[in-house]
């Protein structure tokens, strides 16, 4: 017995030993062209190390060029580790019911974190039930978009820009059960011909439903404030701020998400459209770059906007609808560097939730007659051809 405990006493020594020599504290000598030249310094016990794998440990540090020409304990902040990929369960009602999905490591959080990083949305209404890597904002670079003053990129994939007039409506797309309509605000400096303008609000016609969403007017531009107004069948639409707050209208088919603290949110239709809208004010720089020359009292707040269809029959209509016809031909000339469009008399509506302008088809009564009857032109969410040149937007791959 005692000769047992004699060796399970000499085994522990020789751990403790084994320890006490791999703890041996680090030391350096520092070089000739050095402040403390020929000094051997010797790390402090409680960081004997210049190198530590926990994040929250104390490392020796040494400045050679020092008054003190001591070496210091100080925290040194290591490598992140990844994030947990963040789990989300979609709503007993959607197309998903309540199906618990997890974020892929590419984008493991459902909250925007950093410029042009992809976050991970899931929509709860697509038939695919899985969640997506993508980015929370438009991108102006993609089919289906209209920013700027204002630049849009048809189904078509071919820029073009339309300018309209400064407070005047004009229909951006008109099918039988779809109306979007664009209000415009612009500028006219002395000696111009013609408004700067930019697209300010959106008003939506929906299986007879009245949505618009408009960017406030602002002096200075303050991107801790929410610049986005929300209105429902003519009545204030209240949204609370904060990424990933919701509304729902009351039959479920119109669904307001932000994807942002402020400014940024994306709008679905039920099965028919997808809007991601972000409000950002004409810049300083831009007004310097294309000689807006803007009031000091207004920073002409404007929406950034990029939209997905998923049911337009094949006569849809409007500045951008058109560009979505199988049979569309652009009238842009090749090798033109800014295209214009025109026929404002065409599209111009005498309000934002109006449907009557000389080319509208909106006719929520025959929606349900005209749906059945008529094929539908569709694009294809979640698919990303461009490997990040779109964002996936708009883009219908082909082998």
């Amino acid at each position: 017995m005692k000769m047992l405990r004699s060796r399970y006493s000499f085994i522990v020594l020789l751990i403790f030993v084994s320890g006490v020599i791999q703890a041996k504290a680090d030391d350096f000598k520092c070089p000739k062209a050095s402040r403390c030249y020929g000094k051997r310094m010797e790390c402090p016990k409680n960081c004997p190390s210049a190198n530590s794998m926990n994040t929250k440990a104390k490392v020796c540090t040494v400045d050679c060029n020092s008054n003190s020409c001591k070496p210091h304990c100080k925290h040194v902040k290591g490598m992140p580790l990844p994030a947990k990929p963040e789990y989300f369960r979609c709503h007993p009602a959607s197309r998903c019911q309540g199906k618990l999905m997890e974020c892929p490591n590419e984008c493991p959080s459902v909250k925007f974190s950093k410029k042009k990083a992809k976050v991970c949305y899931v929509n709860c209404d697509s038939p695919v039930c899985k969640p997506q890597c993508r980015h929370p904002k438009p991108n102006c670079d993609g089919p289906g978009s209209a920013c700027h003053d204002p630049r849009f990129i048809g189904g078509d994939g071919i820029v073009f820009y339309f300018h309209g007039k400064s407070n005047e409506h004009f229909s951006l797309v008109s099918d039988s059960s779809l109306q979007i309509n664009g209000r415009f605000i612009g500028h006219r400096p002395a000696d111009r011909a013609r408004d700067f303008t930019w697209i300010q609000a959106l008003g939506i016609l929906f299986n007879s439903q009245k949505f618009s969403l408009e960017a406030t007017k602002a002096a200075t531009w303050k991107s801790e404030v929410d610049h986005l107004k929300f209105s429902y069948n003519g009545e204030d639409l209240v949204v609370p701020e904060g990424a990933l707050s919701l509304w729902y209208s009351p039959q479920k088919d119109v669904k307001v998400e932000r994807v942002a603290d402020k400014n940024t949110v994306i709008i679905t239709l039920k099965d028919t459209a997808e809007i991601m809208v972000n409000v950002v004010p004409v810049t300083k720089e831009d007004d310097r770059i294309h000689n807006y020359t803007l009031p000091a009292d207004d920073c002409f707040a404007h929406l950034e906007v990029q939209f997905r269809f998923f049911a337009l029959s094949p006569v849809v209509d409007g500045v951008l609808g058109k560009t979505y016809r199988p049979d569309f031909e652009n009238p842009a000339k090749p090798g033109v560097a800014m295209p214009v469009v025109g026929g404002e008399d065409k599209y111009r509506t005498t309000s934002l939730l109006s449907a009557d302008c000389l080319s509208c088809l909106f006719s929520p009564e025959s929606n349900s007659t005209s749906t059945k009857e008529t094929p539908s032109v569709k694009e294809y969410d979640f698919l990303d051809c461009t490997r990040g040149a779109s964002a996936g937007y708009g883009i219908i791959c082909k082998k």
